[in-house]
């Protein structure tokens, strides 16, 4: 892809979403649905399986929040300074997605010796103190046959943002930091590395800010699936539909669409709202010179659609082919 797409047709539309519905990042998650399966869960067990991170009542009113991410071996060799910064900065949108606050960070490394795992580990301690998260410890091993990854990020909240509480009529709102760069070979959109950490810091303060006014009905971080697969996510975990306007999307000056939808940044968010609510939330990301717009709204049914212009095309419907296998329990046994 990596083009200005042709969307101005209905069957350009409609050949748009089937090239990006194919793309690994997007179908990578349904790798979580077999997982689910396999576990006997769904997202009525305890931790919310489905959600950014594991919530569970901390019996005074809050919620402890635990996220993991294990990284693509290949991803970890070919940067592994930047697949260590990830660790700690990936993790820590989840948490921020659900109202949170980071508030530890533990992690998994193997390598075949020390000097091989150095670069991963100067990563994850340049993200940590850049975010003021501290590393608390973890699981090493310097005799595997290659390098791997897994980070952990504890945190907190009292005003807990789900995946799950999505409903019909809400504004589905985009905020994505556009002050960066994508970092080569991948579709990574980096605005962290060179901002001051002060900045960085505040700027994670402002989804529990928001959390905690209530404008907020769901929530979920922009993940390797991209703007599309995340909003499906979110369009399964509350059981219901949405409509994507793709020229409302907000990108970078010569940022073709389609690498746009595949791209992973280092800070966006899915948000929905009421229609009341949602232009105080876009003012509160832009007060912070963070780029944010409404670029859909939630339906009824089970599609997530794309609209271009007078068109319309059906990206994915997982009442039909269930994405991660986390649809509420009325709807997964419609």
């Amino acid at each position: 892809m990596s083009r200005q797409p042709n969307i101005n047709s209905a069957e350009g539309l409609r050949a748009f979403a089937r090239d990006l519905a194919g793309l690994r990042g997007v179908t990578g998650k349904t790798d979580i649905a077999a997982v689910s399966a396999g576990l006997g869960l769904d997202q009525h067990a305890v931790g919310h399986p489905g959600d950014d991170c594991a919530a569970l009542p901390d019996g005074h009113g809050g919620w402890t929040l635990y996220a993991i991410e294990g990284f693509i071996p290949g991803f970890v060799q070919a940067d592994p300074w930047f697949a260590g910064w990830c660790g700690v900065m990936v993790n820590i949108s989840d948490v921020l997605a659900m109202g949170g606050t980071p508030t530890a960070v533990v992690n998994a490394i193997w390598a075949p010796d020390a000097a091989s795992a150095e670069p991963a580990l100067q990563g994850m301690a340049a993200a940590a103190k850049a975010y003021g998260v501290p590393i608390v410890g973890g699981h090493s091993n310097l005799g595997a046959d290659q390098l791997n990854l897994s980070v952990s990020v504890l945190g907190h909240t009292h005003h807990l943002l789900t995946s799950f509480d999505a409903r019909p009529g809400d504004v589905l709102i985009c905020a994505i930091d556009h002050r960066g760069a994508y970092r080569p070979p991948f579709d990574n959109w980096q605005a962290a590395l060179e901002a001051p950490h002060k900045r960085l810091r505040d700027d994670a303060a402002l989804l529990p800010d928001l959390a905690a006014t209530g404008w907020i009905s769901a929530c979920k971080d922009i993940s390797q699936a991209g703007i599309l697969g995340t909003a499906l996510m979110l369009g399964e975990c509350s059981g219901v539909g949405m409509r994507v306007d793709l020229q409302s999307i907000l990108r970078p000056p010569d940022v073709p669409l389609d690498r746009w939808l595949r791209s992973f940044p280092s800070f966006g968010f899915l948000l929905t709202a009421k229609a009341v609510d949602a232009p105080r939330i876009i003012d509160a990301f832009a007060g912070r010179d963070i780029a944010a717009a409404a670029i859909g709204v939630v339906t009824e049914g089970s599609a997530l659609t794309l609209a271009a212009h007078t068109h319309t095309a059906t990206f994915w419907d997982h009442a039909d082919t269930p994405y991660m296998g986390l649809a509420p329990k009325e709807l997964a046994h419609a």
